[in-house]
């Protein structure tokens, strides 16, 4: 049964928050494990070269950049009447069995012919995707007016954040082995966590489903003027650009994550230890973001989040310089060196990334109020349609930079699973991780620079 929704200017219950939040461990789910291991999958299982995976992978976020713009107009639309649950509901199992389909290998007897197959494959599962994502961003701005509230509401969707990338990214390898590998195993991770996704995203659509905003609209306004207006939102374009660069450079990383521990670490296994360690990192910080940022400000601690991130992804550059070095550990006897470095990096990307993309998300929020007068229609869905497809635009172009790269490095691919790679192509894999994620990053806060003298202009209509 649906919880009876308090108005948008009423403190959040944690019954609320918590059932907004857990949508987005199905939404992270779909999100992060084809980001890691469709290329994997293409480059292992099919025998897709590493520079067609990656256009195979973009063609379908291409298509997104039209569509979600267009369900975010259409979710603003019926919003008054139906709410936002029904297309949330609709996008929960189109997105969830196209994961699943995703996944279902078949003998194509061409790279070419399968990567066809597997991009048109994700280009429907993305079209399903976008009907949940588009409006489940809106929502994070409508549950609440408070700015500081709507971080804490946030705050829950973080948490999901991380739990959806352990199961995603931590557990997605690992489980296709548990299955046996192979076709059977690729497919079998692909139904549990498809499963998964449907249950967390229908259980936020169908728990919300009685929410309405709080407001008075008095126009309906089309897609091109809605464009129009988000164009006109000068700090939403400015935090939708710096986010966008910086998806790019996370895309960048996420896309080979799984090569950086089968061959510049040389242990698969290690994996699952570095998105728990990842994990804690992220939980244990949260508390922290929220207080930092309701105190100094957040964009300050967005900034510092964003730098602090890049040193940790940089010093990726130093993975084995200590060979085979070891220290004795209490419980644990001796560990490798390195294997102690992967540890501590997890933790502080999991503090670090996690500040700056809930940040990123609040400051979004907060710009969906700015500039809007009394009766003009709702632009929460237009201008979340906008972000998303910049967001799946970026997580298009971070892979397509890393198989060019891996290619240019002489990454080889191949049919049977993962085979022995020179040191110039593992190099590649280890410059996608670091140096180039890092740099993006970096040049992306420039686009902030009038981000807080915009939102000054009208603080009324900004708070």
């Amino acid at each position: 049964m649906a919880e009876s929704i308090a108005p948008a200017d009423a403190p959040v219950s944690q019954g609320v928050m918590l059932k907004y939040g857990v949508g987005q461990l199905g939404a992270q789910i779909f999100r992060d494990t084809p980001a890691v291991l469709l290329p994997i999958f293409m480059i292992t299982m099919l025998g897709i070269p590493a520079w067609l995976a990656g256009l195979a992978i973009m063609v379908p976020k291409l298509w997104v950049i039209i569509f979600d713009p267009l369900v975010g107009s259409f979710s603003d639309r019926i919003e008054s009447r139906f709410g936002r649950s029904p297309m949330l509901a609709l996008g929960a199992v189109a997105s969830s069995l196209g994961f699943f389909a995703l996944f279902t290998v078949s003998d194509f007897g061409s790279p070419w012919l399968a990567a066809a197959i597997v991009s048109l494959t994700f280009l429907l599962a993305q079209t399903g995707f976008s009907a949940f994502s588009v409006p489940y961003l809106a929502l994070a701005g409508e549950l609440s007016k408070d700015t500081h509230e709507r971080t804490k509401i946030l705050v829950y969707r973080m948490i999901f954040t991380m739990i959806g990338l352990i199961i995603g990214i931590g557990a997605a390898q690992p489980l296709t082995e548990w299955f046996g590998g192979g076709r059977i195993g690729w497919m079998a991770m692909g139904g549990v966590l498809g499963m998964i996704c449907a249950f967390t995203m229908l259980t936020t659509a169908l728990s919300l489903w009685s929410f309405r905003a709080d407001r008075v609209a008095e126009e309906q306004v089309g897609l091109m003027a809605q464009l129009k207006r988000a164009w006109r939102n000068k700090p939403f374009v400015l935090i939708n650009l710096t986010n966008f660069f910086q998806n790019i450079g996370s895309a960048c990383s996420f896309s080979v994550v799984g090569l950086i521990f089968i061959y510049s670490i040389g242990n698969i296994s290690l994996l699952w230890p570095f998105m728990l360690a990842m994990t804690a990192g992220s939980l244990l910080s949260q508390p922290v973001w929220l207080a930092t940022s309701k105190r100094f400000g957040k964009l300050p601690m967005f900034v510092l989040a964003c730098i602090a991130w890049c040193l940790v992804t940089l010093s990726w550059l130093a993975l084995g310089k200590f060979g085979d070095m070891s220290w004795a550990m209490p419980f644990f006897g001796e560990i490798r060196v390195e294997v102690i470095l992967v540890m501590v990096r997890a933790v502080l990307i999991g503090v670090f990334n996690s500040g700056f993309v809930l940040l990123a998300i609040s400051l979004f929020t907060d710009t969906l109020s700015y500039g809007v007068k009394p009766g003009q229609a709702p632009q929460e869905g237009s201008l979340s349609g906008v972000w998303s497809a910049c967001e799946k635009l970026a997580f298009a172009i971070g892979p397509l930079i890393s198989g060019a790269v891996l290619s240019i490095f002489g990454f080889v691919s191949s049919t049977g699973g993962a085979i022995a790679q020179t040191d110039v192509a593992i190099n590649g894999v280890i410059l996608c991780y670091s140096a180039i994620p890092a740099a993006i990053v970096l040049l992306s806060l420039f686009c902030l620079r009038r981000y807080g003298k915009f939102m000054q202009e009208e603080p009324a209509a900004a708070a």
